[in-house]
């Protein structure tokens, strides 16, 4: 990542700037980092990614949020976008006009090159410090791959990889699967 600035902002000054701003940015504790373009393959996973699992869960009493919505991890001082991200019961906003949550149960990103190491290894490292953060769902944007963490009981995370066009993703934190067959239709590789 590079920074394109030295100076350092506060929260309210960020989300003024974010809220005028033309592209997103993310906050780093007092640093704002502009986001990259999306791939066509990025798009398409997380359009998929985001239909199939609203449809599935409209009914029941999910949440389920788009890349537009920020993510808040008050212990590192800290907004993201994730690409998708569910909330069970009811969201709990970090402001008046429901820009932001604090509590996800999953999180869905599509890993790009530039930033497949940093969503794999730093960015869930800091979402583990959320409470009610139980699934991490890594999606390849080069192969039929899909890496899955989840949290168990005891608090540890189990990764299990979903590989090869015929495998299905079962999720752990909410009622839904998907074939990955299904999830990467229309993605060229």
């Amino acid at each position: 990542m590079v920074l394109t600035t030295t100076k350092r902002y506060t929260v309210a000054e960020y989300l003024e700037l974010e809220e005028q701003a033309e592209f997103k940015s993310e906050f780093v504790n007092g640093d704002i980092i502009p986001m990259a373009g999306a791939t066509a393959n990025h798009n398409i996973l997380t359009a998929k990614f985001l239909a199939r699992i609203l449809l599935a869960l409209e009914d029941l009493d999910y949440s389920v949020f788009m890349s537009d919505m920020r993510l808040w991890m008050p212990d590192h001082n800290r907004y993201t976008y994730p690409d998708v991200v569910v909330v069970a019961g009811q969201p709990i906003f970090t402001d008046e006009k429901h820009t932001g949550i604090i509590n996800p149960c999953l999180i869905i990103e599509v890993l790009s090159n530039s930033t497949g190491e940093y969503d794999r290894a730093n960015k869930f490292k800091l979402y583990r410090s959320i409470a009610s953060f139980r699934e991490y769902i890594l999606v390849s944007q080069n192969e039929y791959a899909v890496e899955q963490y989840a949290k168990r009981d005891d608090g540890k995370w189990v990764l299990a990889d979903c590989v090869g066009e015929d495998a299905v993703l079962q999720l752990e934190s909410v009622n839904f699967e998907i074939s990955l067959r299904d999830l990467y239709k229309r993605v060229i590789f």
